[in-house]
């Protein structure tokens, strides 16, 4: 999906739309990218309160209605005891069931997140949907061994990973490299990217799904995008 910076109504509009369709589909969860209802990259505008404060309500608003279909995972910015945070929302049964902070956060090139963000900590949890142990990462989180890792500990099924991942020529290699560094874990994942563009930045989709038994250096198996949502 391509959220637009700033359009949070909008945004949770588009969520909402997606929600319908994974719900009619009879889907167990639906993802959304990183930084979603606020849109990626925010820049400055997630120094504004007021801002942070309807990304929290949307929140809240998309998860009163998980209560009797898909759960969801979303991204937002989140703000608590003084901190703010680029999280992912797990929502689930009419509520919140958890949440994850991004651990890695860039700061070289386009992005910008040190200045912005605070980073997460603590011990690493899973969330129960459907049966399934799911950890989620977020976007640099991948480039990383500690968050997989320490989510494979935690006895994670399956790793969901929220990006907003921009393209460049080398990208499909770079993320292929990146994420052999943990590849003998044999963790199913979800990778899950933003498509479109905003300002100079294009974001290339490129979602895709990876099962227990993928080689170490081989292609990035399973890319597929639908008009609206990755579809699993």
């Amino acid at each position: 999906m391509n959220p637009i910076v700033g359009d949070i109504s909008g945004n949770l509009a588009m969520a909402q739309a997606a929600y319908a369709e994974a719900q009619a589909r009879g889907a167990d969860l639906l993802v959304l990218p990183e930084l979603f209802l606020i849109g990626y990259p925010p820049e400055d505008l997630v120094q504004k309160p007021s801002a942070i404060a309807a990304c929290m309500q949307a929140v809240q608003t998309l998860a009163d209605k998980t209560e009797a279909g898909p759960s969801v995972i979303i991204g937002s910015p989140w703000s608590e005891a003084g901190k703010l945070y680029n999280s992912a929302l797990v929502l689930s049964q009419g509520g919140i069931l958890g949440r994850y902070d991004k651990r890695e956060l860039p700061n070289y090139g386009v992005f910008d997140e040190k200045r912005l963000f605070d980073a997460g900590s603590g011990a690493l949890a899973t969330f129960p949907i459907a049966g399934v142990q799911v950890g989620v990462a977020i976007c640099e989180d991948l480039w990383f061994e500690t968050v997989p890792r320490g989510l494979a500990a935690a006895g994670a099924d399956l790793m969901i990973a929220p990006n907003a991942s921009p393209w460049r020529r080398s990208i499909q290699t770079e993320r292929e490299a990146a994420f052999d560094l943990w590849s003998d874990l044999q963790l199913p994942y979800l990778f899950v990217n933003q498509i479109g563009g905003q300002d100079e930045l294009v974001f290339d989709g490129a979602s895709f799904a990876s099962d227990a038994a993928f080689a170490k250096r081989q292609p990035l198996i399973g890319q597929f995008e639908t008009g609206t949502a990755l579809i699993v």
